[in-house]
């Protein structure tokens, strides 16, 4: 039988999935050098977070087919280095869903009516009624930032509790937010208006600090917030002056900038309601983890494919090569849809064109989602969960199929619709490996996308690109090529610039209010090959 490690401890309803049908050997709180000396005899490995299973481990692990996590996270886990070796890495992402949620609003409720405090005081001796007025949910406005498995079940039950739901999710169509009875607003309509606010949101350069001094200004006098997510969503010396000030009037929180928070003056206030991460300590969770993974790995030493790999696809090695070009071209193209989109996405449409058509797609379907999402996602979305993380937010995704490719042997258009329009991007892979974007929203370019690519739509007058490349020499922006597509002489136009480093937000935005161009904005090709 195959040899399976558990360095981590684990639910035994797990533990007794795996020993049915694989040799398991349990050892926990494995020290790395140990690891690494006998890595190399097992197929398995099943580990929580405490295991960090990093590119040294992996390399010394030659015979290891599968890493389970039994849990959401894979942080601990080098996914490039598992990649490299052939390892399928799977995880359990919604087993703590549930948990989650629940606590969320358990938060909620123990902050409004001062659940801690009135506990401490009666086990202090005093009986202080009148002091512990708390407030109900009922009728009030609970704004939710993430929609996704934890977001969409704090929703429906705070529905059920008679709250109105405000909703912001970029990747949430309007027709799963009504399915849902949540009102879709932008990050700001969710700041200003609801009397309690929940975060459930990753952790991405967009939401780090997304609770700062000048959204906590746009909230309500006396707004209520509550973060079971993740703590580098709140600057907390803003919360703490907010909370102070009375601008906040409380705030429940699970997780921190710093784990464990070690001299945090928010531990010092009585309008914080405070633990130690344990929204997804549940037995419940736990055991559903660990099923859920067991089943998994059983799954990959029976032949059959695992329901949550993150990076591996079901592709015999022949079809992935003949495949890999026009997968790089599909990330690259979701890459720059992903980044270029305004509003919120409603749908995209994908058409193979040319002897492309011919072939199975879903694959490179699945790495066009890969980087259309990847901006506002974790590192952890892949071409395996993409599919589900765009449906999971009402993303509907078409394929289609033509044997006209224009001018070109293949080409693939995509089509996303948003809530602010829709923009086409369209590419095609020259020679055997030359990937290139070559249609823009009608406007034919020849973009090779790689590096830093800076966008413009202008209107087609002399003089307007000489003063953006002036401004980009000032700033120390080398720039390494250059074309334009246009409608017609004096027409609109768009700009397309390789350029050597990123262009700050600001220049960009000021190159925005030049006379005759009407936006400017940036690709970043550099992480999508690695990620």
């Amino acid at each position: 039988m195959p040899k399976v490690l558990v360095t981590d401890e684990i639910a035994p309803e797990g533990l007794e999935i795996l020993q049915q049908s694989l040799d398991v050997d349990l050892r926990l709180g494995i020290p790395e050098d140990d690891l690494v000396g006998i890595i190399g005899d097992y197929e398995g490995l099943v580990v929580r977070s405490q295991t960090k299973v990093n590119r040294r481990i992996i390399e010394h692990a030659d015979g290891l087919k599968v890493i389970g996590r039994a849990g959401v996270g894979v942080d601990n886990i080098d996914l490039d280095a598992a990649t490299e070796k052939g390892i399928i890495v799977v995880n359990s992402p919604a087993g703590n869903t549930l948990a989650v949620a629940e606590y969320s609003l358990g938060m909620l409720l123990a902050l409004l009516r001062k659940i801690p405090h009135s506990h401490a005081s009666l086990k202090s001796g005093k009986w202080s009624r009148s002091q512990y007025m708390g407030q109900q949910l009922f009728g009030k406005k609970l704004g939710i930032i993430g929609i996704g498995r934890i977001g969409t079940e704090v929703a429906r039950r705070a529905k059920a509790l008679g709250m109105e739901v405000l909703g912001s999710d970029p990747f949430l169509s309007s027709q799963r937010a009504h399915s849902l009875g949540i009102e879709l607003c932008e990050v700001a309509d969710i700041f200003a208006r609801p009397d309690f606010i929940t975060f459930h949101c990753p952790l991405t350069k967009e939401t780090r600090n997304l609770v700062n001094p000048r959204s906590l200004a746009q909230m309500k006098d006396g707004v209520f917030l509550v973060n079971c997510a993740r703590g580098g969503v709140i600057d907390e010396a803003a919360l703490y002056d907010a909370l102070r000030s009375g601008k906040v009037a409380g705030a429940a929180l699970d997780v921190y900038q710093e784990e464990p928070p070690k001299g945090s003056p928010l531990l010092e206030l009585d309008n914080v309601v405070a633990t130690p991460h344990l929204a997804a300590s549940t037995i419940e969770a736990q055991v559903d983890v660990a099923v859920d993974v067991a089943d998994q790995i059983v799954d990959v030493f029976a032949g059959r494919s695992p329901a949550n790999a993150v990076n591996i696809p079901s592709l015999s090695p022949e079809l992935l090569e003949s495949l890999r070009p026009y997968i790089n071209l599909a990330e690259k193209i979701g890459l720059m849809q992903g980044q270029l989109a305004d509003g919120r996405m409603e749908s995209v449409e994908l058409t193979y064109g040319g002897s492309i058509a011919e072939h199975e797609t879903a694959v490179i379907t699945r790495c066009f989602l890969k980087g259309l999402i990847e901006p506002m996602m974790p590192r952890s979305v892949n071409m395996v969960n993409s599919p589900h993380l765009a449906e999971s937010r009402g993303i509907q995704v078409v394929e289609k199929r033509t044997v006209s490719a224009g001018d070109y042997a293949s080409m693939i258009t995509t089509a996303l619709k948003t809530s602010a329009g829709t923009h086409e991007v369209s590419g095609t892979v020259f020679g055997r490996h030359d990937p290139r974007i070559i249609c823009i929203d009608n406007y034919r370019v020849d973009i090779v996308p790689q590096g830093y690519v800076m966008l413009s739509g202008h209107v087609d007058r002399p003089g307007v690109i000489g003063r953006v490349g002036t401004l980009l020499g000032n700033a120390g922006i080398n720039i390494a090529a250059m074309q334009v597509g246009r409608e017609h002489i004096g027409g609109n136009a768009v700009m397309v610039l390789n350029v050597d480093a990123p262009i700050s937000e600001e220049l960009l935005e000021h190159l925005s209010t030049l006379e005759n161009i009407h936006d400017a904005r940036m690709v970043d090709f550099t992480g999508s090959s690695s990620r």
